[in-house]
């Protein structure tokens, strides 16, 4: 499990980065759209459905509308043609003998479909022959003159052509609409989630320690409601963990003046048993309310890093013979970094003294580069140090006495002063590994006869 505690070192320029690669804004808007989970493709499959149920509903309405109105056209011209056959059927004696010259259908060429309507219903009636899909559609329009069945019929393929053809444009047209509907919902759809990540960035900012982090949303509707929420809860959180510091940091000043009495009042006791019991007790007192102390400045951000540079094997070995403690050490090469030799001797320290503590012999610490891995071979970082991070007063021990848990809490403060990245795993097969990550620097080189404990001003500033 990473904790960031400063800027990530950067190895490629901007200009060099390809912008569709990962990681840059381009790539990340690529990625989100290529993510199947995104709200992109919900929003858009949704608004794309509604606009294909649309244009279908719209399409069935146009079609029926317009059949309809053809097949009454149709109707129209039949009975028209029907009423004219008739008048000619009955006073042309000339036309019931040769009716089908022009185009009069009588008796039993008539279709057995109409036949049966005209039996069946009032005279006249209208039938739409539509029987063979092979053969063009008629209109056809039937009556009795003088007890002979006559009809008419009227070719309908232009109408059925024309209906086709809208048809086919109305395709056309719903496709044209979701070709402009689909980039227009991603468009708009970007716009809402971009709201929706820049709140979501604000609230991992704040989880990050930026309790200054606001959205500062001024529109008033639901993603707007959403933003107010957090920034309210950032308000509230930001005013309790002040209270806290306060209240840490005055308790742990008010300790100091009686601490002082108890340490003087300590030493003056004759040597005994018990009076080592007492000044032990003092001690592991003065400590704690030494590391509150220090918390409460982490916590306010008083602290200021004081950069220089420094050969990190030497100030490591030093840090590491101050504890007493056997620890391997290996350095590769010579590494150099600009850093804070007294905040980094802190976190080294710390870092020895909680492996030592927690964890299983041998404990070994590899120097390589702007890299220090602290490693031991016992059980391990507990689950919830892993899942949370250091939090103080939480050893992980099964008993509450060893320890207070603010070692690795004032190690993640430390590494934030001086831009270092802490990283908390666990070994395979066994053990822990603590990871510092200093901020990458030009390479400078020293001459090695420079590289002894007595040429560098910070040797004397290490914390005892």
């Amino acid at each position: 499990m990473a904790y960031p505690t400063g800027p990530a070192p950067t190895t490629r320029s901007p200009a060099a980065t390809p912008a569709w690669v990962p990681g840059t804004r381009i790539g990340r808007a690529l990625r989100r759209l290529a993510d199947p989970r995104s709200l992109h493709w919900r929003i858009t499959a949704t608004v794309a459905a509604a606009a294909c149920a649309m244009a279908l509903g719209i399409g069935i309405l146009v079609h029926r509308s317009s059949e309809a109105g053809a097949m009454s056209i149709g109707r129209d011209k039949a009975l028209t043609q029907l009423q004219s056959a008739e008048g000619d059927f009955r006073d042309d004696p000339s036309v019931r003998d040769n009716p089908s010259e022009i185009g009069i259908f009588i008796d039993d060429e008539l279709p057995d479909p109409l036949r049966e309507r005209l039996a069946s219903e009032p005279a006249p009636v209208t039938w739409y022959d539509d029987r063979e899909p092979e053969k063009d559609p008629d209109m056809w329009a039937a009556t009795r003159v003088n007890g002979t069945e006559v009809a008419v019929s009227v070719p309908m393929i232009m109408d059925v052509l024309s209906l086709k053809a809208l048809d086919r444009h109305m395709t056309y047209a719903a496709i044209a609409m979701l070709t402009l509907v689909i980039p227009l919902t991603v468009l708009a759809a970007e716009l809402v989630l971009r709201r929706l990540r820049r709140v979501a960035g604000t609230a991992r900012r704040i989880r990050h320690g930026e309790l200054d982090a606001r959205t500062a949303s001024r529109r008033h509707d639901e993603i707007g409601e959403i933003s107010s929420a957090v920034d309210l809860m950032a308000d509230a959180l930001q005013e309790r963990l002040h209270d806290e510091q306060r209240f840490t940091a005055d308790v742990a000043h008010e300790l100091r003046t009686p601490l002082a009495g108890l340490v003087t009042s300590a030493s003056l006791l004759p040597e005994s048993e018990a009076t080592d019991l007492v000044r032990d007790r003092v001690q592991v007192l003065r400590t704690l309310v030494e590391d509150l102390l220090e918390i409460s400045r982490l916590d306010a951000g008083a602290e200021q890093a004081n950069a220089q540079q420094v050969p990190l094997g030497e100030l490591v070995t030093e840090c590491v013979r101050r504890t007493g403690l056997e620890t391997r050490i290996t350095v590769i090469g010579h590494p150099l970094a600009e850093t804070d030799p007294r905040r980094l001797d802190r976190i080294v320290t710390n870092l020895v003294l909680n492996a030592h503590r927690h964890g299983g012999p041998p404990v070994e610490i590899t120097v390589d580069t702007t890299s220090i891995v602290v490693r031991d071979h016992g059980p391990g970082f507990p689950p919830g140090l892993l899942a949370h991070g250091p939090q103080r007063f939480r050893t992980g021990a099964a008993e509450r006495g060893h320890g207070h848990g603010l070692g690795l809490t004032i190690v993640l403060g430390q590494a934030r002063v001086i831009g270092a990245r802490l990283t908390l795993t666990n070994a395979t097969p066994h053990g822990a590994t603590a990871t510092l990550e200093l901020p990458h620097q030009e390479h400078v080189v020293i001459p090695t006869a420079e590289l002894d404990h007595g040429a560098y001003p910070w040797a004397p500033t290490f914390r005892s």
